[in-house]
């Protein structure tokens, strides 16, 4: 039902190109101010789409986002007695 996607990271030269990026993924974000954009693609098709994206003159880097490979899921620790009383009191 739903494609999984990945974040890159474009690192630019200048922003006039912005437009042209389109083409390999939706543009998420764009920072004016440190001149780089946040591109979503397939993450199957993610390498591919990097290899493409360092080789226009006006890209200085491409970076894969790590996120879908991190744990989200956390393990709850013990709860501390004080803060389980201070909770039953209300405070």
């Amino acid at each position: 039902m739903f494609e999984k996607r990945q974040g890159v990271i474009v690192w630019l030269h200048h922003l006039k190109q912005i437009k042209n990026l389109r083409r390999f993924g939706n543009i998420h974000y764009v920072s004016k101010r440190l001149k780089y954009c946040v591109l979503y693609c397939a993450l199957d098709e993610t390498e591919q789409i990097i290899k493409k994206l360092e080789v226009l003159p006006f890209v200085k880097s491409a970076e894969p986002s790590y996120k879908p490979f991190l744990k989200t899921e956390f393990e709850n620790k013990r709860p501390d007695k004080a803060k389980e009383y201070d909770y039953k009191i209300g405070i």
